[in-house]
């Protein structure tokens, strides 16, 4: 009997490691692909600045033309087909939609270069990575359930980003100055929310494609959250040009 008992709880302890390996490999590719994909954004947004700069004919193509709204809203595209086709992609067809989707933000996001110097684009690049990562290690690691504050900052969400359309009409400096206070602190807590979400994503009794697919798209949510959470920041810290 005390043997069979020394079986079952050897059994179960390797289960156990076989899951927490597991789960670890996972959220390192998630992190990876999140990682990789910031890298391919950051290298589209200098070197297109950097072409947009060169001369004032390709400067007012980019962000004078109707090709800006083009590259305004093409991320939002990407974003719709990994949400509602992730299941009818297959894997590399996903991991090509995301590479896709990371250089199409670096053209969105390349007048920021423009904009801001780049001593404080750098700066305010290190302060999103270090909140990101503490909150994103919280959210890992948290043994409180998030479920109801992720709730509560979804509903945050979309009042800032309608307040964001409103001031498009208003332009008020003050409102920008609240929209990009309470966006820091709804996308800190998405932060922490979106990883443990991932993390409880994760089955080992999933196959490889499944597991794939899901890092894909847990990269995509802390990937969004990192870059708003740099936006919000750099319109509060950024120095102008």
């Amino acid at each position: 009997m005390a043997e069979y008992d020394r079986q079952t709880l050897n059994a179960r302890a390797g289960s156990a490691l076989a899951i927490d390996e597991g789960l670890r490999s996972y959220m390192l590719r998630v992190y990876n692909y999140m990682g990789l994909g910031l890298v391919v954004t950051g290298l589209v947004a200098y070197f297109t600045s950097q072409w947009a700069m060169s001369s004032p004919a390709n400067a007012e193509l980019l962000y004078a033309s109707p090709l800006a709204w083009v590259i305004m809203l093409s991320p939002l595209a990407f974003v719709l087909v990994l949400s509602f086709g992730i299941n009818k992609l297959s894997t590399g067809a996903a991991q090509a939609v995301f590479w896709a989707f990371a250089a199409v933000m670096g053209l969105s996001l390349s007048s920021i270069f423009l904009v801001y110097t780049g001593a404080s684009i750098a700066k305010v690049f290190f302060i999103t990575a270090a909140t990101f990562g503490a909150m994103s290690l919280y959210g890992y690691t948290t043994k409180r359930d998030l479920t109801g504050m992720g709730n509560f900052l979804m509903m945050g969400l979309i009042g800032i980003i309608i307040a964001s359309i409103v001031n498009i009409f208003m332009q008020s400096s003050m409102m920008d100055f609240i929209i990009s206070v309470v966006g820091v602190l709804i996308f800190t807590g998405l932060t922490a929310y979106d990883t443990q979400k991932i993390k409880e994503s994760y089955s080992a009794s999933y196959g490889a494609d499944v597991l794939a697919k899901n890092a894909i798209m847990g990269a995509l949510s802390l990937y969004l959250d990192f870059i708003n959470l740099f936006m919000m920041l750099l319109r509060l810290f950024g120095n102008r040009e």
